[in-house]
């Protein structure tokens, strides 16, 4: 995947088939123990979404680590990415050498598929250029890995996984008898375009949910990540007109200005955001506040919730959420 036109054929095949600031006080994702409830979440008296997003505690929010976000400028704003190398290691570091060697500054979007994706990936390499000795052109897949860190479960249940829910921020399913866990593929999930061979893939060729949630492709490629801002510039893309929502010319792609780690920006330039933690009590509140609704609007509560259907808050740094 040396240049836009191979990310785009590295995808093709297998859709064809199947388809901020940091202080140091930063933990990172979802590192720290979740307070023990007086109530369980089950249980606790009906609220709103809104009453359980009021009475957030400070201490359930987190920062960004910058060393697992990336910034990418395009035309109509910037789209701000939170890496997960807790679920691709190998992939999220090779990611970091491409952006840090300048591989995607000039890169750009080469396909918007309607209700389903919009992909990327870096500029092309010039005649004789080849990759830097530390960025591999091709890696082993990261389609799961073993059971591990703080789980918080949805309660229903999951058509693709024997138990989903959410690990550091990042929607997943896992198999306990197997041991192994996986991210799932919701709004605004980032992974890897591959070709037929599953180790075909380096993090050259990045795609991010946009559509509905193709949970179908689950375990069938490696997951990096999720859009946490900006999610607007790349659902709001015009669609491709070429096979699965590929733009034909170059006239149509949309470039991408520059691609940064945030360790590498200026701490006053970065993302000025907070995630609530999914370890948290207030976000397994949240969890049975939108599954059963509470609002006059809803004369048939489903009292029922979908994985990909949890919203994940943000809110600016210090306070007023999302």
């Amino acid at each position: 995947m040396d240049n836009v036109d191979s990310a785009r054929r590295l995808l093709v095949p297998v859709l064809a088939l199947a388809f901020a600031s940091c202080t140091p006080a930063d933990e990172g994702p979802d590192t720290a123990s979740p307070a023990t409830p007086t109530e369980s979440a089950a249980t606790a008296p009906a609220r709103s979404a809104a009453e359980v997003m009021e009475s957030i505690r400070d201490d359930e929010w987190r920062t960004l680590d910058p060393e697992s976000t990336v910034y990418l400028e395009l035309p109509g704003g910037q789209v701000v990415l939170e890496l997960a190398p807790r679920f691709a290691p190998r992939h999220v570091e090779n990611i970091r050498a491409l952006v840090r060697g300048g591989y995607f500054d000039e890169g750009a979007v080469g396909r918007s598929q309607d209700n389903y994706v919009a992909q990327w990936g870096p500029r092309p390499l010039m005649e004789g250029e080849e990759f830097a000795p530390e960025i591999a052109t091709a890696l082993p897949a990261e389609f799961e890995v073993a059971m591990n860190g703080g789980f918080t479960p949805v309660p229903d249940g999951d058509v693709y996984a024997p138990e989903a829910g959410f690990v550091d921020g990042f929607p997943v399913g896992r198999d306990p008898s197997a041991g192994v866990m996986w991210m799932a593929h919701c709004y605004g999930v980032v992974g890897v375009a591959r070709g037929n061979d599953p180790g075909s893939g380096n993090g050259g060729g990045l795609y991010a949910v946009t559509g509905h949630s193709p949970r179908h492709l689950d375990r069938n490629l490696s997951m990096v990540g999720r859009v946490v801002s900006g999610m607007e510039h790349l659902s709001s893309l015009p669609r491709g007109t070429g096979p699965l929502g590929t733009y034909e010319t170059p006239g149509e792609r949309v470039p991408i200005a520059s691609a940064r780690m945030g360790s590498d920006v200026p701490v006053a330039e970065r993302a000025q955001i907070e995630l609530l933690r999914t370890d948290s009590d207030s976000f397994r509140y949240l969890i049975m506040a939108v599954r059963s609704r509470t609002e006059d609007f809803f004369v048939h509560p489903t009292d029922r919730i979908g994985l990909c259907n949890v919203r994940m808050p943000t809110r600016p740094m210090g306070g007023g959420a999302n």
